[in-house]
């Protein structure tokens, strides 16, 4: 097996940049010129027509059939004169990728005349087969029928077949023939329409022009790039999705000289080249950096309405596997395809805006604004702590287990960063019944080098190692998942919320319905919220023991487990909250849970199999052989009468024996405590065996086979090595 190493390694170091032509000298000019923008529904639409298109857009009006059939002829003529052949309606169900059925414009008149037709009902509606997507037990597999609906909310766009021809997009919802979503979708746009009302209904006593409230969100997508010959050369990270065995190289990131370097030339080739094509998608990405892991990089996008930005992300993942095969690559988006590096994340930085132009979560000098401000501050901030183990089950996954509190991302533990002025400000709101934010004079750094312009100095630092950090006008949750749909989370953060905020208007009231003042009542309100959710506030390390001794003090949760976290779901108060907020009915929350369960189920079913597979298979079997050749030499300096010679061949013939046994034996074992998962009936009962039971044979497992990467001879070794995979040029 060592030959396809060696062929591999030959050919991912023999490939060159390709060359990137940038389509025209100016982004401007071509930004958005595969997306059903509303420049281009206002020229093709007619004048009533736009005008309802873009208030069901902006309001989430009705659309009537009739206004349907005219888009759906825009959309018709507008994508075929783009190359267009096709048409799907694309969507996200519960698999974690998004899903799309292509059907052809083409059509056969009565009298048999070849025409190009796409009707509104074909816009509205589609009816993929649904029995193959998980339902989570909300209808029988044997049950086919399933609908997708047209979000007009997110604009449709062309996406490139690359083997000629273009196929229009249409975001859509997806839900079954009862009723229920099967999507990320459907709920994510329900709890946007609970938290917009409730944000604009607390807005009313501090501003009446406002009457609409928008989540916005900026995702940081993090992500590992791997030569596509090495990548299929390691059955672990094709099936996987992450390496199982792996020993650390001698350099990984500890001379943290990867971090914002340099980017390599066949890397840039190739974010340039999904750069162009993203922004022809109206993907705004604006920022491209090395992360801290060897062979780690990230992009980032402009801040956005939640929806878009959450369709634009999945869009963009999609996007950068399919730029990648063409320059040599793989992406991997795996929490943690390497061990003993940094992994991935998707940092989602979420902030509310208003239809006036106003950034709820941004300071202001202006009372009036600053008491706004903190009101909506302390309400996260109640929200967070009320439901902080809901928040957590929402970024809980199988990958995600893997990087959570291992020295590079946020722990298990949900806290809050305020930052010292925030923080001080609420201490004063709690003990003086005063605010205070005033910036006063910028703060600058003194370098004693005049030729460098004066660097102004926030008036608060970031702290990484948390969770859920305000960042000095939004709230960076930093513990989603690199390959995650943040629609799980935009769900739980927008409804826990917009409860949150309902709460505070029905506390409010009850005091100004006694006679207090508004703005004394207000202060008094979040006095008692601060007093109640300040324990989740942590300004320290977050990586540290201490903090994870000082959680447990404060009786904070720190569920390290993907099974025990996603039992939150399934509390009462759980699937009150959603169906209260009319996110999700209590059916679709617990099928839900059912979903992520099985997809944790089968994931750690994969990885076990992969690595008994790669470990009796590779592994053992090249050890034998190598033992075999040692067994010769032993042999002939001991028939050479060089015994001495001979003592140190038989020492590692003994020491790679004793690894074999070790290997094979925890392999056996680890295939009989699958068995007894795989014959549990109950899903709770089975995730928990493959948490506590099987998965415990991994790191053992692992811990000999990378002791004999390094025993073996390196012409030998069946797997592509780290060192070989990590440092991309």
């Amino acid at each position: 097996m060592a030959y396809l190493r060696f062929n591999a390694l030959e050919t991912a170091q023999g490939r060159q940049p390709l060359p990137v032509i940038a389509p025209t000298e100016r982004l401007t000019d071509y930004y958005g010129v595969h997306t059903f923008s509303k420049e281009v529904m206002r020229a093709l639409l007619s004048p009533e027509a736009y005008l309802r298109i873009a208030e069901a857009i902006d309001t989430g009006g009705r659309i009537d059939r009739d206004i349907a059939d005219e888009v759906a002829n825009a959309l018709k003529s507008w994508a075929v004169s783009k190359g267009a052949t096709h048409y799907t309606h694309w969507f996200q169900p519960l698999t974690g990728s998004t899903a799309e059925k292509h059907d052809s414009f083409f059509d056969l008149a009565s009298d048999g005349k070849a025409i190009e037709k796409f009707k509104g009902s074909a816009l509205v509606q589609q009816e993929p087969d649904a029995s193959s997507f998980p339902s989570g037990g909300l209808r029988n597999t044997f049950e086919a029928r399933g609908y997708t609906g047209w979000d007009p909310s997110s604009p449709a766009f062309l996406m490139d077949n690359g083997a000629g021809g273009k196929t229009l997009c249409i975001p859509s919802v997806f839900i079954s023939y009862t009723g229920e979503a099967l999507d990320y979708k459907t709920p994510l746009l329900k709890s946007l329409a609970a938290i917009d009302k409730a944000a604009t209904a607390v807005c009313q006593y501090f501003d009446r022009n406002i009457d609409k409230v928008t989540p916005t969100l900026g995702i940081e997508q993090e992500y590992f790039l791997v030569d596509k010959a090495l990548f299929v050369a390691r059955p672990d990270l094709v099936m996987a999705g992450r390496t199982l065995f792996g020993h650390s190289p001698a350099r990984g990131q500890q001379l943290e000289d990867h971090y914002f370097g340099t980017i390599p030339p066949r890397v840039n080739a190739f974010m340039v080249d999904f750069e162009f094509e993203a922004l022809k998608l109206g993907i705004p990405v604006r920022t491209r950096h090395n992360e801290v892991a060897p062979g780690q990089f990230e992009v980032a996008p402009t801040f956005e309405e939640v929806n878009l930005a959450i369709d634009h992300n999945a869009l963009l993942m999609d996007l950068m596997q399919k730029i990648a095969e063409k320059h040599g690559f793989k992406v991997l988006f795996h929490e943690k395809p390497f061990a003993g590096i940094n992994g991935s994340g998707k940092h989602n930085n979420w902030s509310l805006g208003t239809n006036t132009g106003v950034n709820l979560l941004g300071p202001s000098s202006k009372p009036k604004e600053t008491l706004r401000f903190i009101a909506f501050i302390v309400n996260v901030v109640k929200a967070v702590h009320d439901h902080a183990d809901l928040l957590r089950a929402s970024i809980a996954s199988a990958g995600n287990e893997h990087r959570l509190g291992a020295n590079e991302a946020p722990p298990a533990i949900m806290s809050v960063f305020l930052g010292d002025t925030l923080t001080k400000a609420l201490d004063d709101l709690e003990n003086k019944s005063e605010i205070s934010l005033s910036k006063g004079d910028n703060v600058y750094y003194k370098l004693g080098l005049n030729r460098i312009p004066s660097l102004i100095r926030d008036n608060t630092d970031r702290n990484r190692t948390s969770p859920f950090a305000f960042t000095g006008n939004k709230f960076e949750f930093r513990a989603v998942g690199g390959g995650a749909n943040s629609a799980s989370t935009m769900i739980v953060l927008n409804t826990i919320v917009a409860d949150q905020l309902i709460q505070f208007r029905r506390d409010l009231e009850a005091r100004l319905e006694n006679g207090e003042k508004k703005e004394l009542a207000v202060v008094e309100v979040l006095k008692q919220y601060y007093r109640a959710s300040k324990r989740i506030l942590f300004e320290g390390n977050g990586y540290s023991d201490e903090w994870v001794a000082e959680a447990e003090k404060r009786g904070l949760s720190n569920i390290k487990s993907t099974p025990d976290a996603l039992k939150v779901y399934l509390k009462p108060e759980s699937i009150d909250l959603f169906a209260r907020l009319n996110v999700m009915n209590h059916a679709e929350v617990e099928a839900r849970y059912e979903i992520e369960l099985e997809k944790y189920i089968k994931n750690v079913q994969i990885e076990s199999r992969v690595m008994g597979d790669l470990a009796i298979n590779h592994v053992v079997s090249t050890a034998l052989k190598y033992m075999n050749q040692l067994a010769t030499t032993a042999k002939s300096l001991v028939d050479l009468d060089m015994i001495n010679e001979a003592q140190p061949v038989k020492a590692i013939i003994r020491e790679l024996s004793a690894r074999v046994v070790v290997i094979k034996k925890n392999v056996e074992a680890m295939i009989e405590s699958r068995k007894r998962a795989n014959n549990l009936t109950n899903s709770a009962e089975m995730a928990r065996q493959y948490a506590t039971e099987v998965k415990d044979y991994f790191d053992v497992i692992r811990y000999e086979v990378d002791k004999l990467e390094l025993l073996i001879d390196d012409d030998d070794w069946p797997l592509v090595k780290y060192r070989e995979m990590l440092f991309v040029k």
